[in-house]
């Protein structure tokens, strides 16, 4: 069956039809990553968001429940150059069709993937839809009611759409440490990292409050990656002023990143068309050493507005210089913009992971 893209300024191309039936609308993303395409999928921060695979073929060792980063797929909608119908692999349940078709997903295949992300990186991210309810371009084009809900969209309440909404507590009861994950759209494998290290976790909504964790007497915090545009979040952006001076060790991992910056008076800008694959360097300016990173945003940290003295740059991006890591000189937390849990991708930077630990057994004064 036919199927087509749609963008905001009028591009249209066309494709064939796999998983579900229908029209989706968001916002239409690039992704660079070779692998991970399940990651990808189930990433909470691709909420409301139609991603391109750059990679032309995709879906050839299939779909393992094991690896998805949260229950279900967030993105609104998956464009592809070529999508494997017979995957290889020992540990596939399914084929890609079938996981998004279950998952009432739209998926085009055979599509200009090359020329859908050069307009995308000459204009920028923009809206747009893809639909298997037009014979020709020029019935899409025509419906100016849909056009008009493209052109009108925007990712809104993200962060609740996709946060839990009670705790859960995993790892031992037992455990040395304890660590509040609060959830702005958490990956899984986070959670995975957290354990592997010994760690007690509380899988926490979004919204928990200073006193909430002062509650819980947690030995760390950590600030999950997550969707949407991080300035919309006004009251968690409060709150973590009053977290931050709670005294205990902190990470933050990519939107977390942005909201601890604009709690200490920082600001965040829409970037042109993100960072998001697995091949991002980032530079770690203490260590002198550059680091191939997994990324997933569209804003960044103005250094600019950062404040001296409250606030160092720690990583930055080899290609474009954007701000990659913060450390702070008012709390002990630090934070980053890659994601150092990445599964797929490089394991570079997961010594982070070991740092938070470090700093609780510090505080515990067992370092």
């Amino acid at each position: 069956m036919k199927a087509w893209i749609v963008l905001a300024d009028g591009t249209v191309l066309e494709g064939e039809s796999f998983g579900a039936q229908g029209t989706s609308v968001g916002e239409v993303v690039f992704t660079t990553a070779m692998t991970g395409y399940e990651e990808t999928l189930t990433d909470p921060s691709y909420h409301g968001q139609i991603i391109t695979q750059t990679y032309p073929l995709v879906g050839n060792y299939g779909i393992t429940e094991e690896d998805m980063e949260s229950e279900r797929i967030w993105a609104f909608g998956y464009i592809v150059r070529e999508v494997c119908q017979a995957p290889s692999n020992f540990r596939c349940r399914r084929t890609l069709a079938e996981f998004l078709k279950q998952q009432g997903i739209i998926g085009i295949s055979g599509a200009d993937t090359r020329r859908l992300t050069r307009v995308l990186r000459a204009a920028g991210v923009m809206n747009g839809a893809l639909t298997t309810e037009y014979d020709t371009a020029d019935q899409v084009l025509a419906d100016q009611a849909l056009m008009q809900r493209i052109r009108g969209y925007a990712v809104r309440n993200a962060v609740s759409s996709v946060s839990t909404v009670q705790c859960k507590e995993y790892g031992a009861p037992d455990a040395p440490y304890h660590v509040a994950l609060l959830d702005f759209g958490y990956k899984r494998n986070i959670l995975r990292s957290l354990l592997a290290r010994g760690c007690r976790v509380t899988v926490m909504p979004a919204d928990t409050t200073a006193q909430q964790l002062r509650a819980c007497g947690c030995d760390g915090i950590m600030l999950s990656n997550g969707p949407g545009d991080p300035a919309e979040n006004i009251q968690i952006i409060e709150n973590l002023k009053e977290i931050a001076a709670i005294g205990v060790p902190i990470f933050g991992i990519c939107l977390g990143h942005q909201l601890m910056a604009l709690a200490h008076g920082a600001k965040t800008e829409k970037m042109k068309y993100g960072h998001r694959g697995v091949n991002q360097p980032v530079t770690d300016l203490a260590k002198g050493r550059t680091l191939i990173t997994s990324q997933n945003h569209g804003y960044a940290v103005v250094e600019s507005t950062l404040a001296p003295g409250r606030a160092v740059v720690s990583h930055v991006n080899a290609n474009d210089g954007t701000v990659e890591g913060i450390r702070y000189c008012d709390a002990p937390c630090f934070t980053v913009q890659f994601h150092p849990e990445a599964c797929g991708g490089p394991q570079d930077t997961g010594y982070l992971f070991d740092e938070f630990a470090a700093m609780m057994r510090a505080q515990k004064g067992e370092g």
